[in-house]
């Protein structure tokens, strides 16, 4: 597969509607979209917490987490990967803070604190797991992070497709 000079971009995002543009990646970009992709498609952050499955708590501090791995990647690249090439109006730089900031941060803002007084009202003879199944907002909660899960399997795939592989994404929800 040859590399691609230029990625036309269309994220929907919540509150801004959306990132539209030209992304014409070098290769420290792709470089840093093949780390990037890899952070995403091996987290629960791309795979629906279906009800019943997995920890609340431990969805949100996958997403969280992301947040320390971009910062790594961006200056691991450093300021190349947030510079536009070409016509493209778009960088890696770009993108992969608006995810954080846009798509990431207010999730986390309100969802961090609520989980976590109602696990501070947890008796000690519950599991985590039960003590979160009957919490009145799960439901909430996993809607919100089936919507951030939507954002990043678009993200993830156009980091696959500036990285020049073939998507690794596993569900039956994702068709590409």
């Amino acid at each position: 597969m040859a590399n691609l000079t230029s990625v036309k971009i269309s994220l929907k995002l919540p509150f801004i509607g959306g990132v539209e543009g030209t992304w014409e990646p070098d290769e420290r970009e792709r470089n840093a979209s093949w780390e990037m992709y890899v952070e995403l498609v091996t987290r629960i952050s791309v795979t629906e917490l279906k009800p019943g499955e997995g920890l609340l708590r431990e969805a949100l501090s996958s997403i969280y987490s992301l947040f320390s791995t971009t910062r790594e990647i961006l200056r691991q690249y450093g300021p190349s990967v947030a510079q536009p090439k070409g016509d493209g109006k778009l960088s890696f730089g770009y993108l992969a803070v608006t995810i954080l900031n846009v798509a990431l941060r207010p999730v986390l803002a309100k969802w961090h604190p609520l989980l976590l007084d109602y696990e501070s009202t947890k008796e000690p003879s519950l599991s985590p797991v039960n003590h979160e199944s009957t919490w009145d907002r799960s439901g909430e909660l996993r809607q919100a992070l089936n919507d951030v899960r939507s954002v990043l399997i678009e993200f993830a795939d156009y980091l696959a497709q500036v990285a020049n592989v073939p998507s690794l994404i596993i569900s039956e929800f994702h068709e590409k």
